[in-house]
Parts: structure tokens; sequence; C-alpha cells
């Protein structure tokens, strides 16, 4: 029987729990990242046909009948409260950045070179990386309320993201795939937990 490619239940999306890991892109042990692999529920699946319209669907073998639509979220922990304001805090935006572009870009080309769909948000604009022609803005917030029940506050017109132990030291960004659940959970499997 094939369950281990089925959902659940319609209530819980967790195939991986959240885990930290380790970027190994870099060697700065400040560049892990939590992460962990949902199936898209409901309300994130039409967030998704929004944000990407059709993209995955060009990609992967139509006879593979294991092709789900998944998402990676990703939250890093960050040196310093961001909803501060100052330089100190942009920079430390813009180091939280670099490391998810680089751990997204790696992980997307390594499904890509098997020939399955996967993209990655740009967190500071809320549009994919990869895929062409897609302007809606995807909302990293509601994103992680969805996956992973995490909490958010108003802030203004901004919606502030808390994690359940960094508190809004946190830096959320999402990897979409498009994939056999199987090799996704290898994939993720493949980069080593951080200490």
């Amino acid at each position: 029987m094939a369950e281990q490619h089925q959902r659940p239940s319609d209530t819980s999306s967790i195939i991986v729990p959240p885990r930290l890991v380790r970027n190994t892109q870099s060697a700065n042990p400040d560049d892990d990242l939590e992460c962990s692999l949902h199936y898209l529920p409901k309300p994130l699946l039409r967030e998704f046909s929004h944000v990407f319209n059709n993209e995955y669907a060009r990609f992967g073998s139509n006879s593979n009948n294991n092709l789900q639509l998944l998402a990676i979220p990703t939250n890093q922990r960050a040196r310093e409260d961001l909803v501060a304001v100052g330089d100190h805090i942009e920079a430390e935006k813009d180091r939280l950045l670099n490391v998810f572009l680089t751990f997204g870009k790696c992980l997307c080309e390594q499904l890509r070179a098997q020939g399955y769909w996967a993209d990655y948000i740009d967190p500071c604009s809320g549009l994919p990386m990869i895929s062409l022609n897609c302007n809606k803005v995807y909302s990293e917030v509601d994103g992680m309320e969805c996956l992973l029940n995490y909490k958010a506050y108003n802030a203004g017109f901004c919606k502030i993201l808390t994690h359940p132990k960094w508190g809004s030291a946190v830096y959320p960004a999402t990897i979409f795939a498009y994939a056999p659940v199987e090799v996704t959970k290898s994939l993720m499997a493949s980069f080593p937990s951080a200490s």
C-alpha cells in the first residue's frame, strides 16, 4: 500500500517536522535554518495557485503519479529582533536573505536536476525567484501561520511572525516543489542536523 504518498488527513500537512539543519553552502554556524516538509493544505493551495499559476505542471513525467505539490518552509534565527529599526537590523536582514537565497537555490537546483519543478520565494518582494511571468505576492507570514501554526501579530501595516522559541527574531522564507515526497525527504535529509 502506498500510504507514504498519501496525505495523512486534511488537518495535518506535516510530512517532516521542523528541524535545524546546517546550511552546507556556508561554514558559519549562524547560517543554520529550521526546515520542515509539508503537503500544501487547501488555504495555501489557493495562494500557491495565485502566485505560480500552473508553472509547475510543465515539469515531471506524466507517468509519475507520485508527484505532489510540497512546501518547505524555512526559518532562521536572527541575531537581532527584526521588529527593531536601524542600519544593524537592515544588515542582519541582508545576511539572512543571502543565507536563504543560497540555500533555496541549492535545493531547487538539485530537484530540478532530477526533472522536478521547484522554486523559492524572495522574502523581500514575495515573488518567485525562478518562475518567470509570476507577479502575485506570496505572504511568508501567512504561510508560516498555515503550515506551522506559528503566531503573528499586527504592527501598523505589517504582520510580524513570532517563532515559538525565537520570538520575532525570526526570518521566514519558503521553497515550493512539485516532486515525489520520498525524493524531497531524501534531499532534505542530506543536509546535516545542526547541533
